[in-house]
């Protein structure tokens, strides 16, 4: 049986973690897919701070900062928080300052999470900070081309580069729809390809790496799809700015983060009886 405790006397915040996610059942299954793409994670957002990248440094650092929240992670989504401001101000330095602070509170809290999951101890891996980081190509974004959805089954796409948010939705609907899921612009595009007539929704996250949510929507606006595949929108932004560009475009709502299995349920049938009643 695991014990709770391993994770509040660590700093963890679980109560923040159950306002998304509900119930301990929910919270361990999401955390379990949390730890097993964790290292991959890491390593992509050290790849982007050697190359200078601070474009999907940020986008990187920001889905950590968001999933750490998420699983109440404070004082590592505080840290992820400020080295998304650093990234977004082109402060190099500032990260490369800061970066062993990142991962040793990565380290810190994937080993307490996985005492508690009841999982051996690893160690994050630590790189040493250079000066000449063009040596390193950042990783590459494999495109994932879905199996064709079960005929007869409506099929929703999430689209969001937080493992956490995809894992979520995929719980929730996985009894009633096909949930295909995209970790950015790219796989959406390519998703779609695959399933032209499959897709009765897209939930659609804007800052992902690769292909951003805007670069989506003009994509769609392009190409007339949103006549095919309602959009509604995830989104943790809240400048004005960023919200009047995203209904400049004909989406159905937006799920502004946080949020629950409520909203999001809300969301999800409206887009979808949105395409029903065209």
């Amino acid at each position: 049986m695991r014990d709770i405790n391993i994770l509040k006397t660590n700093g963890v915040d679980v109560e923040k973690g159950l306002e998304l996610l509900g119930d301990m059942s929910m919270y361990d299954s999401i955390l379990n897919d949390f730890l097993t793409g964790f290292l991959d994670r890491m390593k992509s957002i050290e790849n982007y701070k050697k190359m200078m990248d601070m474009a999907n440094y940020a986008i990187a650092v920001h889905s950590l900062k968001s999933d750490s929240k998420y699983l109440g992670f404070m004082a590592l989504a505080d840290i992820a928080y400020r080295h998304e401001m650093a990234s977004k101000a082109n402060d190099l330095s500032s990260v490369n300052l800061h970066y062993q602070e990142l991962v040793d509170e990565a380290n810190r809290i994937y080993n307490v999470a996985r005492s508690y999951m009841q999982k051996d101890e690893v160690k994050v891996e630590t790189v040493s900070i250079n000066n000449n980081p063009a040596v390193d190509a950042p990783p590459k974004v494999e495109i994932v081309t879905p199996e064709e959805v079960v005929q007869g089954t409506k099929a929703i796409l999430v689209a969001d580069d937080s493992n956490i948010i995809r894992d979520f939705i995929q719980e929730i609907f996985a009894s009633k729809y096909e949930v295909l899921m995209a970790k950015n612009g790219k796989e959406v595009l390519n998703i779609i390809a695959a399933n032209p007539q499959k897709i009765a929704a897209l939930l659609l996250d804007l800052n992902m790496p690769d292909m951003n949510g805007f670069e989506v929507l003009d994509y769609f606006k392009n190409n007339s799809l949103f006549e095919q595949i309602p959009v509604s929108i995830i989104s943790g932004v809240n400048d004005k700015a960023s919200i009047e560009r995203a209904f400049s475009y004909p989406i159905v709502d937006m799920l502004n983060k946080p949020f629950n299995m409520d909203n999001v349920r809300l969301v999800v049938e409206k887009t979808i009886n949105f395409k029903s009643q065209d």
